[in-house]
């Protein structure tokens, strides 16, 4: 497929699939006129690079972890190191510190919420006049 079905497919622009090929985490054959064409594993990996990216990891650590996930074949990891599963490690731990985090910022909104809505109720029913 060329760089425009991959994006389409993707959801991912043209620019960051060229982006993503100069930093090493996506590679592309070229056609006898020099355009790009991806097999169809491609929509996979950039699935996976935007998920990695989400994360909060960089383009460096992404390089260096995909040649250790299993893509759509399923093929083993060959290429892991200690170092590796180490830095992984801490990335996850940082990324649980931070949901642990977020649920912590959720509970304090849902709690100023349940306050807020309270006190409008009360508002409310004082400002509106007696029946008689």
């Amino acid at each position: 497929m060329r760089i425009g079905e991959l994006a389409r497919r993707s959801g991912v622009s043209e620019r960051s699939l060229r982006y993503y090929e100069t930093q090493g985490l996506l590679r592309a054959e070229r056609t006898p006129g020099g355009q790009r064409q991806y097999g169809e594993w491609a929509v996979d990996r950039v699935v996976r690079v935007q998920a990695l990216y989400a994360a909060g990891l960089n383009s460096k650590k992404i390089a260096q972890l995909l040649p250790c996930m299993r893509d759509a074949d399923g093929g083993p990891s060959e290429k892991a190191t200690p170092q590796l599963v180490t830095e992984l490690t801490t990335e996850r731990d940082r990324i649980n510190r931070m949901i642990t985090d977020l649920v912590r910022s959720r509970e304090v909104l849902d709690e100023a919420i349940t306050t807020a809505s309270a006190g409008m109720e009360t508002s409310a029913a004082s400002a509106v006049p007696a029946l008689r």
